[in-house]
Order: structure tokens, then sequence, then C-alpha cells
């Protein structure tokens, strides 16, 4: 059986790192420290230290230069925002992930090309489409049989 693999659990402030890391490929602490000392109001100490967790973490590789390190991705962006974001969507009913995505859709701003893209898929989403996405959370764990997007839901105990 094949073992699935996550990403380690990074911080927000571990993010702002990452971004940095995944931007340039290859970065030194002192590179790190001139992008995000102003952006983030942070001390190299603090820098410094995020860099160390993530190395511990297994987030970066770390190669030595002379007195200097070399800090170098060890995972993927795009794999890392996915298992992210399919963490995000297990914690939630699966009648809400349409919902969930919707909403992310109308708070974020987007390119024409961006909804181009986002339009093609939901066009080929339709052929796999179901009238209706089950439930899959234990009772009490959400509202399905009360209220699902404004639609009252009741079980019938009778068997009508």
């Amino acid at each position: 059986m094949a073992m699935e693999i996550l990403s380690p659990h990074i911080t927000e402030a571990e993010w702002e790192v990452m971004r940095v890391v995944w931007a340039n490929g290859q970065v030194t602490s002192k590179e790190v420290i001139s992008i995000l000392e102003d952006k983030m109001n942070w001390k190299a100490p603090t820098i410094k230290t995020l860099l160390g967790r993530l190395v511990e973490k297994g987030a970066l590789d770390t190669e030595r230069d002379g007195k200097r390190f070399i800090y170098t991705a060890a995972m993927e962006e795009d794999d890392t925002v996915r298992d992210y974001t399919s963490d995000i969507f297990s914690r939630i009913c699966n009648k809400d992930v349409g919902h969930v995505i919707g909403g992310m859709v109308k708070a974020h701003e987007l390119s024409f090309d961006d909804i181009r893209y986002l339009e093609e898929i939901l066009e080929k989403k339709k052929a796999t489409a179901v009238e209706e996405v089950s439930c899959r959370c234990v009772p009490g764990q959400c509202q399905c049989n009360v209220n699902h997007h404004g639609r009252i839901r009741r079980e019938n105990n009778d068997g009508e």
C-alpha cells in the first residue's frame, strides 16, 4: 500500500519565508532578511529562527557555502498548497465545499484568464457532477439535517 507523504505543518510566519524561497529557488538568510525585514517588520534573529525551524521540519534543505548557508525548498509549492487545500476541505462538510469555493472566488481578485480557467474546469466537472453531494459527517458534526444553504432539511422517520 502506497503511503501518502504530507507536507509538514507550516505556520503563517513560516509561509512568508517559504514564499521567498519558492520565488527565488535558492536564497541565503541575508536575502530572506532583506525581503522580509520591512514587509513583516521582523528582525534578523526572528527570520533566522524561522529558517531553522523550516530546516528542522524538513521544509527547507540547507547547504553550506563558506560562512553562509544556501536554503532551497525541500517541497514543491504546488504540492504544499494542494496539501493545505485538501486539509481545509477535509475539515468541512462535503455539502459545503462548492459554497466555500464560491466564497473564495467572490472574495479574491481574478484576471480574465483566471475566470476562463475556472470556467473550463467547471465545464469539464459537469461530466462527473452528481445531483446532490453526500454528507459524510458523523451525526452532530454538521447541520445538513437542519439547514443547507437556506433550505430546511427534515428527516422523515416513518420511511415516507
